[in-house]
């Protein structure tokens, strides 16, 4: 995947590096993915980049001691035909650093329209893997709106000293790790997730998804997949990118908050009596094995939409963690109801599983591999496929969200799903479970299934 993808990159974007672990490569890295797309895109930091480092950029300009007017039309006359463009100042011949540009100038260049996508890094590590910031760091432009703190995970193990992180000793103090120990997962999740740490200075309408870099090796990449588990506690972080900014596919995967949406609001017109409350299992309904299924899967939170005797089914969830929502028009068929579930989700779900509780075949594995599929694509639409079948639960990005709102009438999504599979945007995932395919609409098909 692409870091630009990876990190849902949109046009008149300003992205803040912070951080460690390969905050440079990963500027350079999506400068030049945003300028494969035609963008004008400019590059620099609010602090300070080693000169050497500054050399790996295609284009550089150098300000020096003109007044910022002067030298913004002078950038963006030049990033116009030469994109993407890292600007500097001077280089300190004693530190071999170019300094870098003020927050308002950085600002200011965002604002202009000849500008398409401005990445900033916003601090300074020493080439190392991980670090926590001093008090005069980062160096965030108000006009940033997406933040991503960077980590190497082949620090995880490390001695925690001077030699293997940055300021070892604000670490020390942010997590209450021993100076000297290994550094573990739990100490780079509190330190990128702390306020004074990874979430220090971000603006309340930045985004923040956490880069974790050098997951190189199979350890590594389960070692980076715990981790992103850990980030994804603190609710500010939208997602967590794993991957090796260096390698031919930059990052592997997008782990994010999956939400499943039960829907379970109608009256089961067709089969005679409501279908939710029917025996199924060892003492169980259906409702309760949708329920079951849906919290045996990675996706989180759960979410019940009830309608038609509420009561009764609300007695079945009592007992299991899920948050019923009521869909008070629920005689107005299953859009209603998929738009009542969206709107309980929590703003930083990335993408939702829409699960029919009339299907007891479809297994928690089924969801995970949507949600596996989804975590390595961020398609659209997921769905899964037997022989060439397209069956049920069905995963939406939460790009479709404000399609799914649209939807009015006894119908679900499928109209959103034939839209993103006719462009070649959705994913189907083949799977050996014809359960996928089957759901209970009449009487005979509970001892069928």
């Amino acid at each position: 995947m692409k870091l630009s993808h990876a990190l849902r990159i949109r046009r008149k974007e300003v992205v803040a590096l912070v951080g460690g672990g390969g905050k440079t490569s990963a500027m350079f890295r999506l400068g030049d993915e945003l300028a494969a797309r035609g963008w004008r895109v400019i590059m620099t930091t609010s602090t300070h980049i080693g000169a050497d480092q500054a050399t790996g950029a295609p284009h550089v300009i150098k300000v020096l001691h003109e007044p910022p007017l002067p030298a913004q039309k002078r950038i963006l006359a030049q990033v116009a035909d030469r994109s993407p463009t890292l600007v500097i100042g001077a280089i300190n011949p004693q530190t071999s650093k170019a300094e870098g540009l003020a927050p308002a100038v950085i600002d200011m260049l965002a604002a202009a329209p000849e500008v398409d996508a401005v990445i900033v890094e916003a601090d300074g590590a020493r080439t190392l893997p991980f670090k926590a910031p001093a008090d005069h760091e980062p160096v965030i432009p108000v006009s940033t709106t997406l933040v991503v703190p960077v980590v190497g995970i082949d620090v995880v193990g490390q001695p925690l000293d001077d030699e293997h992180v940055h300021r070892p000793g604000r670490i020390v103090a942010l997590t209450g790790a021993v100076e000297g120990r290994p550094v573990a997962l739990e100490h780079i999740a509190q330190v990128l997730t702390h306020v004074q740490g990874g979430l220090k200075g971000v603006p309340e309408q930045a985004r923040v998804v956490p880069l974790v870099n050098k997951a190189e090796t199979p350890a590594q990449q389960e070692m980076a997949r715990a981790l992103a588990d850990l980030l994804l506690q603190a609710p500010r972080v939208e997602g967590v990118a794993i991957g090796a900014v260096q390698g031919d596919d930059p990052v592997q995967l997008v782990r994010g908050r999956v939400a499943a949406v039960v829907l379970a609001a109608g009256e089961s017109r067709r089969f005679g009596r409501l279908k939710q409350l029917l025996p199924w299992g060892d003492g169980d309904t259906l409702l309760g094995h949708a329920l079951d299924v849906a919290l045996a899967s990675r996706a989180e939170p759960v979410v019940v939409v009830l309608g038609c005797q509420a009561d009764a089914c609300r007695q079945v969830v009592a007992s299991r963690p899920a948050q019923i929502v009521l869909n008070p028009n629920w005689v107005e068929g299953q859009s209603g109801s998929l738009r009542v579930g969206l709107a309980s989700l929590p703003s930083n779900v990335s993408a939702v599983i829409f699960h029919l509780a009339d299907q007891p075949r479809v297994t928690p594995a089924v969801m995970d591999a949507l949600i596996e599929r989804h975590a390595k694509t961020l398609a659209p639409v997921v769905f899964p496929e037997v022989d060439g079948r397209r069956g049920n639960p069905v995963l939406f990005d939460r790009v479709t969200f404000s399609e799914l709102e649209q939807l009015r009438g006894d119908t679900g999504g499928r109209s959103v799903l034939n839209a993103y599979e006719r462009a070649g945007q959705a994913q189907r995932v083949a799977v050996d479970e014809p359960g996928v395919l089957l759901d209970i609409d009449v009487p005979a098909d509970v001892e069928r299934l």
